[in-house]
């Protein structure tokens, strides 16, 4: 009984041997490492509306295609959003991701969105670790902590939406905002909320 057994284990053992070798010659070697297959340096690319005008430049010191997870990692990116009747948006970063469409940018650490000023308004800067860039609806948001600043204002909290079509602001918890008016008199007076 006992050399059957051992004869039954030893074809259990050989079978399990040939699957596991066949599974891993059917991945190509650049497929189970994590290696990008191009690099971009300098890159540039603009998108354009239906009348080929700009809408939106990204550009950065350097792109890396990954073939294994299908991602794009960035390096010092920078987006421009100029879309017609939208005030011009400004973002930088010091690393950057891209969504496999291309729509939508991530961007990692020290990041910084300017909104240019205009007649009515003072440009405004947003400040966080983490902003996600929707560029088809102009949406920009985060999940951690944001610091606003325009002019004499102050705004911060975690988590925050920003609508750039509807000039629309969203904060989510922990608001906290100092403005600075002025009086009739010319003195300014803070309100903190």
């Amino acid at each position: 009984m006992f050399p059957l057994l051992l004869m039954l284990a030893l074809a259990g053992l050989t079978f399990w041997l040939e699957r596991m070798v066949r599974e891993e010659e059917g991945a190509h070697p650049s497929q189970r490492r994590h290696d990008p297959d191009y690099v971009v340096d300098n890159l540039t690319y603009t998108r354009f509306d239906l009348q080929g005008k700009v809408e939106s430049t990204l550009t950065a010191a350097k792109m890396l295609h990954y073939p294994d997870d299908d991602s794009t990692d960035l390096i010092a990116p920078h987006v421009v959003q100029t879309k017609p009747n939208q005030p011009r948006v400004t973002l930088s970063a010091d690393r950057g991701a891209l969504s496999q469409d291309g729509e939508e940018v991530f961007l990692y650490d020290n990041v910084l969105l300017v909104r240019e000023g205009g007649p009515e308004r003072h440009e405004t800067r947003m400040r966080s670790s983490f902003m996600h860039v929707v560029q088809a609806h102009s949406v920009i948001r985060t999940d951690r902590d944001v610091v606003i600043t325009e002019e004499d204002r102050v705004l911060s909290g975690r988590g925050m939406e920003y609508r750039n079509d509807t000039k629309e602001l969203f904060m989510r918890e922990r608001v906290r905002g100092r403005f600075q008016s002025k009086n009739k008199a010319g003195l300014n007076s803070d309100a903190t909320d």
